[in-house]
């Protein structure tokens, strides 16, 4: 699904999913470069990102999985 990755002010990271109308906060992330690994939303959600370079700017919209059912 796509979904877009932002920074807020505070350099918190969030993902919205525009089909759900859904932002969420990123609360812990299997890499430190953010990409290529999964992440935990605040609501529980696992996300499966895509490799891109760490340097990657954001915001940024990507193909992401939703792990544990779902799309």
């Amino acid at each position: 699904m796509k979904v877009m990755i932002r920074k807020d002010a505070k350099g918190g990271l969030s993902l919205y999913v525009p089909k759900k109308d859904l932002e969420e906060p990123i609360v812990a992330m299997q890499r430190p470069e953010l990409w290529g690994g999964t992440v935990t939303l605040g609501n529980g959600w696992e996300m499966a990102l895509p490799e891109m370079p760490a340097e990657t700017r954001l915001p940024i919209t990507v193909e992401a999985k939703r792990l544990g059912g779902g799309e």
